[in-house]
C-alpha cells in the first residue's frame, strides 16, 4: 500500500469499512440476540416489557424476577463465555500456528475435568438430592470450582514450563498439550472406574456445560478476566499478524516472539480455565468459532479477534437459547448442543477450505 499525498487510499479505505462494517452487524445482532433471550422462554415476556426491566422501568415483580434473577444471568454468562472461548481459540491458533489449536487439544479441559471428578471423588462435593427424581446435585459448587480451576493452571504451567526447557515453538506447545489431555483423561477414567453410583452421575453433571450455574458475583468475575485478557488480546492483533508470517520475520520485525507466546498462552489458559471451572466444559467454541470468523474476515487479526469475540458470543448465547426451548420444559445443556452443531460445521469448514 502506497500512500497517496499523505492519503490513504480509497481501496484501502473501502477495505477497512468492509471489515468494521460486518463485526458491527454481528455486534448488533449479539444485542438483539440478547433481547430475544431474554424474552423466551417457559414464561414469555414482551419484549417491551424486557427493555423496560432493563431500564428500570415499572414492570410487575414477577417480570422482574424472570429477567433479573433467571434470564438475564443466563445470557450473560453465555456471552461471556462464548466470547472468551472464542477469542482464546483464535489466539492459540495463532501463537500455536495450527489450526486446531484450542482449550481440548492443550489439555485444559480434559484437566478441569479432573479436578472436578477430583473434588466429587475424593472431597465429597457431590450426593444425591432431595428432588422427587432423586437428581444429583454438586452440594459444594465452589470446591468443585476451585478444584477444576487449580488443575487447569496446573495444565497451563506445565505448558509452559516445558516450552521454557525446550524453547517455546509451537510444536512444542502443542504436543504437551496432547501428552496432558490424556494424562488427565486416564486420571478421570481411573476415579470414575472406583466411584460409586451417585459419585459417578455427580462427576457426569458436572461436565455438561451450564450457563446457569453462575450467580452475578461468579458473572463479575468472568467478565473482569475475559475483558482484560480480550484488551491485551487486541493490543497485540499486529504482532500476532507478524508471528503468523514466521517466527524469524517476527523478530525481524521487533516482536519479542517468545515472550508473546507464553504470555498468550497464560492468558486464554486462564480466560478459558475460569469459564470451565464455573460453567462447566463448553466444546468447540474456541475451536470452530475462529475458523469462521477467518473465512468471513480474513486472517488480519485487527479485525479477526474482535469478531471472533462477537460471534463466539453470539452463537453460545443462540445455542443456549436453542437449548431451553428445544425440549421445554426440560433444559438440554448447552454443551450438547455446541457439540452437536460444531462437529458437522467443523467439517463442513474443513471440505470448503481444502476442496
Amino acid at each position: 500500500m502506497h500512500l497517496e499525498d499523505g492519503h490513504i487510499p480509497a481501496e484501502y479505505s473501502r477495505y477497512i469499512g468492509r471489515k468494521v462494517l460486518l463485526i458491527s452487524a454481528t455486534g448488533l445482532l449479539l444485542a438483539g440476540a440478547l433481547l430475544t433471550a431474554i424474552s423466551l422462554g417457559a414464561a414469555h415476556v414482551p419484549m417491551g416489557d424486557v427493555a423496560k426491566s432493563l431500564l428500570s422501568l415499572d414492570v410487575s415483580r414477577r417480570i422482574q424476577i424472570i429477567v433479573w434473577e433467571i434470564r438475564l444471568p443466563q445470557a450473560l454468562s453465555a456471552i461471556i463465555a462464548g466470547g472468551g472461548l472464542a477469542i482464546s481459540g483464535a489466539v492459540m491458533q495463532s501463537i500455536l500456528r495450527n489450526p486446531l489449536g484450542s482449550p481440548f487439544t492443550l489439555g485444559i479441559s480434559h484437566a478441569a475435568a479432573f479436578g472436578a471428578a477430583f473434588s466429587v471423588m475424593l472431597l465429597g462435593s457431590g450426593v444425591m438430592g432431595s428432588s422427587q427424581v432423586g437428581s444429583i446435585n454438586i452440594t459444594n459448587p465452589y470446591l468443585t470450582t476451585t478444584a477444576a480451576f487449580v488443575c487447569s493452571l496446573a495444565a497451563t504451567a506445565m505448558i509452559i514450563a516445558v516450552s521454557r526447557l525446550r524453547g517455546a515453538t509451537p510444536e512444542t506447545m502443542i504436543l504437551t498439550g496432547v501428552a496432558l489431555g490424556a494424562l488427565f483423561t486416564a486420571g478421570t477414567m481411573f476415579l470414575q472406574f472406583f466411584a460409586d453410583d451417585v459419585q459417578l452421575a455427580a462427576m457426569v453433571f458436572w461436565t455438561f456445560g451450564d450457563t446457569a450455574r453462575a450467580s452475578w458475583n461468579e458473572i463479575a468475575l468472568l467478565a473482569g478476566v475475559t475483558g482484560v485478557a480480550s484488551v491485551y488480546f487486541l493490543a497485540n492483533g499486529w504482532n500476532y499478524n507478524a508471528i503468523d508470517a514466521g517466527d524469524e520475520t517476527a523478530r525481524g520485525l521487533g516482536v519479542r516472539v517468545d515472550r508473546l507466546r507464553v504470555t498468550g498462552m497464560l492468558m486464554a489458559s486462564l480466560v478459558t480455565s475460569v469459564i470451565i471451572a464455573y460453567l462447566g466444559i463448553i466444546g468447540f467454541v474456541g475451536l470452530v468459532v475462529p475458523h469462521m470468523a477467518r473465512r468471513i474476515l480474513g486472517g488480519d487479526h485487527r479485525f479477526l479477534l474482535p469478531a471472533t469475540l462477537f460471534l463466539g458470543a453470539l452463537l453460545l448465547l443462540v445455542s443456549d437459547t436453542a437449548a431451553r426451548l428445544m425440549l421445554a420444559p426440560h433444559v438440554l445443556p448447552v454443551s450438547v448442543l455446541t457439540a452437536f452443531m460444531g462437529a458437522p460445521l467443523f467439517m463442513y469448514l474443513i471440505l470448503r477450505g481444502y476442496k
